[in-house]
């Protein structure tokens, strides 16, 4: 696959800012947003989640990666003028209210612009519903529109704003118009657009309700303990039945892709380890610690003792505390006498009680399990559905490859042509502080952050002493104490670094471009994070203080920028 180098922005459509906006970011936004990636070098546009999330009309509905359908749009991106809604008085002193907010009121804006399309549409709209465009929109999309939308009038039925389901279909026309005029522009202009794939599915969503047979009800997929979260990862998600999406080719997948693919040019799979193994909970527990892999190679109590020396005990099953956590083993739930170790058992009261011996043979039998054991399963249970998924789409595939990446994972990867993802804060070689962007793949994305990670001026602050000057001394080639704050210089040689790493994406948070700028930057730091993954109902609210207007004009950090990015073309 021929991938061409980029340089580019993420930043998400609910953080945009201009003037035409209405107290939230559109898909009309990205039109301005693509003219300062033009004027600074730039060339491409990474987003999160789009899809509709609207549950409970509250603000655990701001959650993106929670989506209502796989297919449908969230009409929270909809730009009122462009649907034909004339603004009125009302209409400007709400906007007006809106904009003054630092961030999101996600639940006074979704009402307030629910309401104007209800209004406008028992008026005028219904009339865009007879034409040929609307007709034809629906036709092609039947597949998963009319589920979407008997959902939404069943979900609404009680409420006060209930609507017929026809009203769900035309906004769902009115988002593909708008986002598609969209992207027809940044393409006019050299820009693609690059989507983000979420690996989980609701299971009050559409999709769940029409396909049951593709999932598993019973336990929810969510993620091992890492930096982020030390008590593991509970998503809430049911996790995939595999088995029943692999007799019709996977094609609920495909269909995914094929209609991603109208938008974007390029996506990143969320967490692409869901694709050779996921981490399962049991319904029955909430902590990510109680959870194991599936697939995988439980253990019987003969295996330990043969291969590890382990005298596995039953009563190693049972907490030895008021903590459930506190458990060395799992047993399976589909064979009995099969056992799963659990992760980090080295924490639990049981292993302290163990002897030096059995303590060192636990941990030979914990460190295989998890790094050793599964590779080859987990590479031929990923090469069943990937390499199908892949060549079903155009676009350009990376994968998300962050947190316990068996050895399997990036063989995979370079085998398939798939993106990997580069952190320097979260290294892929065992032992290493910071990993150095001079030797990341070529077939790789580099970045400064995610959205799940605190931004470069708030890290500095929140980790300052692990921020060793080695580092500095190693990559940045600088010499002098270690700066207190992360301060404008200090941020311009971290992205100068990645800039020139070999990476084919390069791709920072727009909030580390504004770092640059001592003028630009918001004055608290911690004010610019998007999540706090350990926060399950954390409200998504971040929006840029400044519009992208007020980038476009600001001459003199337009040719910083453009200092920067041609680093990425040398």
């Amino acid at each position: 696959m021929n991938i061409q180098r980029r340089t580019g922005v993420a930043v998400p459509v609910f953080s945009l800012r201009t003037k035409d906006s209405f107290g939230v970011g559109e898909f009309n936004d990205l039109r301005l947003l693509a003219d300062w990636c033009v004027a600074t070098g730039q060339n491409i546009i990474q987003l999160l989640p789009i899809n509709d999330t609207t549950f409970t009309h509250t603000y655990q509905d701001s959650y993106p990666y929670n989506a209502v359908s796989s297919f449908a749009l969230h009409p929270l991106y909809l730009n009122l003028p462009l649907m034909g809604i004339v603004p009125d008085a009302e209409y400007m002193a709400q906007k007006e209210c809106f904009e003054a907010l630092d961030s999101i009121d996600y639940e006074a804006v979704m009402n307030a612009k629910r309401d104007y399309m209800l209004r406008y549409y028992n008026g005028q709209g219904k009339n865009q519903c007879r034409t040929k465009s609307f007709k034809d929109f629906v036709d092609r999309n039947s597949g998963w529109l009319n589920t979407y939308a008997s959902f939404c009038e069943k979900r609404d039925s009680g409420y006060s704003f209930a609507a017929p389901a026809q009203f769900y279909r035309w906004q769902q026309y009115h988002l593909d118009r708008q986002l598609k005029d969209v992207v027809e522009y940044l393409h006019s202009k050299g820009v693609i657009l690059k989507g983000d794939l979420p690996i989980g599915v609701s299971a009050d969503s559409v999709d769940a309700a029409t396909f049951p047979e593709l999932f598993n009800m019973d336990c929810s997929a969510g993620a091992p303990p890492d930096i982020f979260c030390t008590d593991g990862q509970n998503w809430g998600f049911p996790t995939y039945n595999w088995d029943s999406m692999a007799k019709d080719g996977y094609k609920w997948w495909k269909d995914r892709l094929h209609k991603m693919s109208e938008y974007f040019d390029a996506f990143r799979i969320d967490h692409l380890l869901g694709f050779f193994r996921i981490w399962e909970i049991p319904n029955t527990y909430s902590s990510g610690l109680l959870g194991h892999f599936n697939p995988a190679l439980p253990l019987s109590p003969s295996e330990m003792l043969k291969e590890f020396g382990f005298e596995f005990k039953p009563k190693y099953l049972t907490p030895c505390s008021d903590d459930v956590r506190e458990v060395l083993f799992l047993e399976d739930s589909k064979r009995k006498g099969r056992y799963h170790p659990r992760i980090n058992g080295q924490d639990t009261i049981w292993y302290s009680k163990l002897s030096d011996a059995q303590k060192k043979a636990f941990d030979d039998l914990h460190n295989d399990f998890f790094y050793v054991r599964h590779n080859s399963f987990w590479k031929k249970n990923a090469m069943k559905k990937l390499p199908q998924l892949i060549k079903s789409t155009k676009m350009v595939v990376c994968g998300e490859d962050l947190g316990m990446i068996p050895s399997c994972v990036p063989e995979v990867m370079q085998e398939l042509g798939i993106l990997s993802l580069e952190i320097q804060r979260m290294p892929k070689t065992p032992d290493t502080e910071f990993a150095n962007p001079a030797s990341y793949p070529v077939m790789s994305v580099c970045t400064t952050s995610t959205h799940d990670m605190n931004p470069l001026r708030a890290w500095w602050e929140e980790d300052r002493e692990n921020n060793n000057p080695h580092y500095f001394y190693d990559y940045l080639h600088w010499e002098g104490n270690v700066p207190y704050f992360a301060e404008d210089w200090l941020i311009r040689g971290i992205i100068e670094q990645h800039m020139k790493s070999p990476s084919l994406y390069k791709i920072f948070p727009i909030q580390d471009y504004l770092a640059l700028s001592p003028r630009l930057r918001r004055t608290i730091p911690q004010e610019e994070r998007i999540n706090i993954p350990a926060n399950p109902r954390h409200y998504w609210r971040y929006r840029l203080h400044l519009t992208i207007e007020d980038l476009l004009d600001d001459k003199e950090f337009t040719q910083q920028m453009l200092s920067l990015t041609s680093l990425s073309w040398q």
